[in-house]
């Protein structure tokens, strides 16, 4: 199985690396002083203290007749049009997004070429420290790789891609509409960021009482509102938003902002990508209060 990743950073170098390490034939897709690193020393990646490199192979240029099987597409949310455009000119069947956002799939599908795009989102975090990839997959409990067909049918294909990330030791998920699911998880992260972005100091956003209550509230709100306007909460887990106290979920976000995890996999993101989570900020209270209208 031949598999591209399209987008070298942090996540696509990461799954790209898992990939690689499982045998399977990956191509990274890389431009800029990332392409010139990786040209010079190849993906270097940590595991447990110990540097590898993973065996993926380096390209600047994607051919019309250079066919995958998949093609991961891990760039940021205001790159995906330019990217898609691209992906047009090339043969290859399914181009898995791992973006997340709020536009409609068939919007993409008018880009590339329709029945290509499965939205998927991944389950991973971390930084580049002197050139090295020190990511980590998200705890399967907590987001797995999340992936569907835009209609919500099974097909053969989605049971190819959860077998290939079965072999990479990538925990996933198929699910039944993954627009809702997108909405679920925006309602979570965009009041995680916006506390980043609120706090005196970022990486002890824990410490500030009145931050962490007002992240417990806007999280609850988003919940209740997606849940009143018929969204149905996923995945189920989220519900606990929704029924838990104020003071419990203060309670349990200080924990998580303050443990590893919420550096890795929070403070990491929030802090390289502020415009992109301020983009998505707009456009998930802009659907909201659209959504309220309509009701």
């Amino acid at each position: 199985m031949r598999l591209l990743i399209y987008g070298a950073g942090v996540i696509g170098c990461l799954y790209a690396a898992l990939f690689g390490q499982a045998g399977y034939d990956t191509t990274l897709y890389a431009r800029g002083k990332r392409l010139e690193a990786f040209r010079e020393n190849g993906l270097l990646y940590e595991i447990k203290g110990k540097t590898y490199k993973a065996e993926v192979k380096i390209i600047d240029l994607l051919k019309e007749d250079d066919k995958y099987d998949f093609i991961f597409l891990t760039v940021k949310e205001n790159q995906v049009h330019t990217a898609l455009k691209e992906l047009s000119l090339n043969t290859s069947p399914n181009i898995v997004t791992m973006v997340n956002t709020l536009e409609p799939y068939s919007n993409w599908e008018e880009l590339c070429g329709k029945g290509r795009i499965i939205p998927a989102f991944p389950g991973a975090g971390g930084s580049f420290d002197n050139g090295i990839l020190k990511a980590a997959l998200t705890p399967r409990m907590i987001q797995p790789t999340t992936f569907s067909e835009i209609d919500g049918s099974q097909t053969k294909r989605l049971l190819r891609l959860a077998e290939l990330l079965k072999e990479a030791g990538i925990p996933h998920q198929i699910v039944k509409d993954m627009h809702q699911w997108q909405l679920c998880h925006l309602a979570m992260v965009v009041p995680i960021a916006d506390a980043y972005y609120e706090a005196q100091k970022p990486k002890e956003v824990w410490r500030e009482y009145e931050i962490m209550a007002k992240t417990a509230k806007r999280m609850k709100r988003n919940f209740k509102s997606l849940h009143d306007s018929g969204i149905t909460l996923s995945p189920k887990k989220m519900n606990i938003f929704r029924y838990s106290p104020i003071f419990v979920l203060k309670i349990g976000l200080t924990i998580v902002f303050r443990s590893n995890f919420g550096n890795v996999f929070m403070y990491q993101h929030s802090i390289n990508a502020p415009d992109e989570m301020r983009r998505l900020h707009t456009q998930f209270y802009q659907y909201m209060k659209s959504n309220d209208e309509t009701q």
